[in-house]
């Protein structure tokens, strides 16, 4: 990749997004955690529940804290590096956000206060509704964010104008009730309800094999467990959704997802393994299972999954027709006004200027898509193809992880319902060295996701290479080293702050017991 200002500006943003996202599923997790926890508390009145929710709460406080600054550069950067993209289609992609960052920094910031200040100003039942109200805020938060990325993923419910030269919206219904978007939310609280299971459990395995604090330990285990189960398993489901709506709206995506480049007679085989080639187009050494990537992307025995080949000769016929909506839009522009237009141009424009992204890709190679040649509509078209590699590899390392997360936290309830959580230190070792885990899983979901959007920024309708800020790429360069300083930093002090808080365990004013020797554990190995 060129470090160009298209490329950089990608490499900013990708790097600033990975960070901050690593702090959101353990919000989300966290968040509901803390309510059941606290909820047991106000139902039962044992202070051990109490002792709980107080110091899960601070580790959840410091991951907070470090979140919310780092996404304050994310909608910053659409401003800065996305000046285009901000234009284009600022009218719809602003509302999810603005209504974000209401939720955020009024709603959930309130509540988290109120969490933290409000022990012995509260009710049980003030203090209770606080925390679940600092939960629904934090999900409810994520929503409009992936409601706007949803939107990015399939433009739903907008239209270009041919006035304005800008996407405007024409259903705000139907941008929140995307169908991409719903799956991704609710795809992605789960993945962060067992991110926040995972950290529980590892945790809390980590005090059972140094023998302390083993009330809280066990207690804190038991429930990471049972959610974690839970979310594991629904994680599994919402996936097979994620994967069906692929098929449907970013077919693309799915045959880069799965190295299959011609398309299958159906049902599509699933590569289990394999090692894709982008250079030879296709896939090498491939262990297939038939007929499970039909029943997962489609449903049914009887529907193809078409191959990047194919899928590449559409994309000449789209960007064909992109450049007659091009040369349209020319000539509706060239008009004195919209209404004296050529009735011609804009009924072609009508038909076609859904296709307009498509010409827009032609930018790359020449200054008007309307002198491309063939050999140039070749390349773009090409050019909608993602890194099949990156994409073939963090899927299955995802879908891998996810499974093993199932595995662990069933193996885990299963202990907790025979009160035999401390009766295995090896399993105790594999959860706290599985603790970083489900942030792989999670960074991987989040490559999956906007590699395999590539070449657009938002599907179908603007290039990323159309979208960026006409900057120079030095300065992009140097704000991108001066991010990935201070993001180093911010890690540095977050690490240390939640370790800190680990090895301090619980506040001694809660009455912790007093620490068992390592030995007293039973060891059956």
């Amino acid at each position: 990749m060129e470090l160009d200002i298209v490329a950089l500006s990608r490499l900013q943003f990708a790097t600033t997004a990975l960070f901050h996202f690593l702090f959101v599923p353990l919000t989300l997790g966290l968040s509901v955690l803390l309510a059941i926890m606290e909820t047991v508390y106000v139902m039962t009145g044992r202070t051990i529940w109490r002792q709980m929710t107080k110091f899960w709460g601070v580790l959840f406080g410091i991951n907070f804290v470090v979140g919310v600054a780092t996404g304050i550069v994310m909608e910053f950067q659409f401003g800065m590096n996305w000046s285009y993209y901000s234009q284009y289609v600022g009218d719809i992609f602003g509302a999810p956000l603005a209504i974000e960052g209401m939720m955020a920094f009024f709603l959930e910031a309130t509540f988290v206060g109120l969490f933290f200040f409000g022990w012995d100003r509260l009710s049980k039942i003030g203090h209770l509704a606080a925390t679940w109200a600092v939960a629904l805020g934090s999900n409810f938060s994520a929503l409009w964010i992936l409601i706007a990325n949803g939107w990015m993923q399939n433009p739903v419910g907008s239209a270009f104008n041919p006035e304005t030269m800008r996407m405007e919206i024409t259903s705000f219904f139907d941008v929140m009730f995307n169908p991409v978007a719903q799956a991704k939310f609710v795809h992605t609280v789960s993945a962060g309800y067992v991110t926040a299971s995972i950290f529980v459990l590892g945790v809390s395995a980590w005090y059972l094999l140094n023998g302390r604090h083993l009330k809280l330990a066990r207690r804190s285990m038991t429930v990471a467990a049972s959610f974690g189960l839970a979310a594991s398993l629904s994680v599994v489901v919402l996936g097979d959704e994620s994967g069906y709506l692929t098929t449907e709206h970013q077919r693309m995506k799915m045959a880069a997802m799965e190295g299959m480049w011609h398309t299958e007679p159906a049902p599509a085989a699933f590569n289990l393994i394999g090692l894709p080639d982008q250079r030879a187009r296709e896939t090498h050494f491939a262990v297939q299972v038939p007929g499970v990537l039909g029943l997962i992307g489609t449903r049914s025995l009887t529907r193809e999954i078409p191959g990047i080949f194919d899928l590449v000769e559409e994309a000449k016929d789209h960007i064909r027709d992109g450049i007659r909506a091009y040369d349209a839009l020319q000539a509706i522009r060239a008009a004195p006004n919209g209404d004296a237009a050529p009735a011609e141009a804009k009924a072609t424009f009508g038909d076609l200027g859904h296709r307009l992204g498509y010409a827009l890709l032609l930018l790359r190679y020449v200054e008007d898509p309307r002198r491309a040649t063939e050999a140039d509509i070749e390349k773009a078209a090409w050019d909608t193809v993602p890194n099949v590699p990156t994409m073939f590899f963090a899927f299955r390392t995802m879908v891998g992880l996810g499974f093993f997360f199932i595995l662990l936290t069933g193996t885990f309830f299963w202990l907790s319902a025979r009160r035999a959580l401390d009766r295995r230190r090896w399993l105790l070792r594999v959860a706290v060295i599985a603790i970083p885990l489900p942030w792989l899983a999670a960074e991987l979901g989040w490559v999956v996701a906007e590699v395999g959007r590539q070449p657009w920024s938002i599907e179908g309708v603007l290039p990323t290479a159309a979208a960026v800020s006409n900057l120079g790429a030095s300065t992009v360069l140097t704000t991108l080293l001066g991010f990935i300083a201070i993001y180093t930093c911010l890690f540095i002090v977050e690490m240390g702050l939640m370790l800190r808080a680990i090895r301090k365990g619980p506040d001694p004013d809660t009455g912790p017991e007093a620490p068992l020797a390592p030995g007293a554990l039973v060891a059956a190995e």
